[in-house]
């Protein structure tokens, strides 16, 4: 049967519907496709299902997050930067907050009302949505795009946007569709790495401090190389490594570093970044105002219990002693240990435990004002189908959600 549209929209997630509902409200007939038998999959479990939108940092830094491919969202974060996008949920029936002034999220802290609000969005608009239609590939004529070929029907249309996310979570439908698609008319794809994960550490001793969170961690690999690669935030020791906000981060560093060494040595600062004088002095303080305190009572200031315990026994410290009656070549070691604890990661999960994917369609072969291909006319990208990725904290949102807007309203 001939089914003709006018845009065609390939992925239902946060870049997919909103590009479907900027076209139709520029008056497209536009037919959304989606693999799963519903919609917004992975939307739905984002943030831990509370849906963290985006961020209030202003363009510039927010670019700067994202590394060196970070300019070429310029043009779409000034068509809809995150004061548009809370806008855009206002304007749908969605309020929304930063109830920490950075972090943005519905007021109902639920994915699912995001994901309603944008279905009963693109209903009202009369947007054709499919749900179970897995595109395979792609109709041309060599210039143009014509239209999309699922495994049961070919639909035709005037342009196509991929919008089929990477490779993490493929329980929820990633499972990277859109590189393949891409790749036979032309365009190149990187390298992809599962990225935004927990770690694994060889280290043994990190299994017997699980569930401790410690705040406002420092890490960076200790390679000469990679020297420069560091990340910031609250990590979480677990059974056989480390995850929370610091290591989702870093971790987009290393599964790249990981598939060329087995292992990446890491240090890591759990005192919130004071240095060896700083604890020194500390301790000092402490032992002033108490002097009967054993090594075990400072640390305690500073660290949970567990890891506390651990620590003393890589410095071969007794914790039930005080500080002066430890060897001096004991102490030292515990202190610096306190500055830079050496970890070795020497793993992960692979994609099904990764929440984004690095690497993608190249970018120098997208139309950074359009999102439109360089390829071939009419076929345009948006999300993270595309060579570029951001840090935890509603990054990877806010660049699915304008790159979504501007596709769709550029086609």
């Amino acid at each position: 049967m001939f089914q003709s549209y006018q845009l065609i929209v390939i992925g239902s997630g946060a870049a997919g519907m909103m590009a479907a509902i900027m076209a139709a409200r520029e008056g497209k007939a536009v037919l959304l496709l989606e693999k799963l038998s519903k919609i917004g999959a992975k939307l739905k479990a984002t943030g831990g299902g509370r849906c963290n939108l985006t961020n209030t940092l202003d363009n510039e830094e927010f670019m700067r997050r994202f590394g060196r491919d970070g300019r070429f969202m310029s043009p779409a974060l000034e068509a809809f930067d995150h004061k548009d996008l809370m806008a855009f949920f206002k304007d749908i029936g969605v309020q929304s907050h930063a109830p920490d002034g950075y972090r943005v999220f519905p007021i109902t802290h639920s994915s699912s009302t995001i994901i309603n609000a944008m279905e009963s969005e693109m209903s009202h608009l009369g947007v054709t949505v499919l749900c179970g239609q897995k595109a395979q590939s792609l109709e041309h004529d060599g210039i143009r795009v014509t239209g999309v070929q699922t495994q049961t029907d070919t639909f035709y249309a005037d342009a196509v946007v991929i919008a089929s996310g990477g490779m993490g979570y493929p329980v929820l439908g990633a499972e990277g569709d859109g590189y393949p698609m891409a790749e036979a008319v032309g365009h190149k794809v990187t390298e992809l790495y599962p990225a935004m994960m927990p770690l694994k550490v060889k280290e043994k001793w990190v299994e017997n401090c699980r569930a401790d969170t410690i705040a406002k961690v420092a890490i960076h690999v200790d390679m000469k190389k990679y020297k420069k690669l560091s990340a910031r935030g609250d990590l979480i020791f677990t059974k056989g490594g480390i995850r929370g906000p610091v290591v989702l981060d870093f971790s987009r560093e290393i599964t790249p570093i990981l598939a060329k060494f087995d292992e990446v040595p890491v240090l890591a600062n759990l005192t919130k970044g004071m240095n060896e004088e700083q604890i020194r002095q500390h301790f000092k303080t402490l032992l002033k105002k108490n002097p009967h305190q054993n090594i075990l009572e400072l640390l305690l200031t500073l660290l949970p219990e567990s890891v506390s315990v651990e620590l003393c026994k890589l410095a071969s410290i007794d914790p039930t002693l005080s500080l002066s009656k430890q060897k001096g070549e004991n102490r030292d070691k515990l202190i610096r240990l306190l500055v830079w604890t050496p970890l070795t990661i020497n793993g992960h999960d692979g994609f099904k435990m990764a929440m984004i994917t690095r690497g993608g369609i190249h970018l120098k072969e997208i139309d950074p004002y359009t999102m439109q291909s360089k390829k071939l006319e009419g076929l345009y990208f948006c999300g993270e189908v595309m060579n570029i990725d951001g840090p935890c904290g509603g990054y990877n949102l806010q660049w699915s959600f304008a790159s979504g807007y501007l596709a769709g309203k550029m086609m």
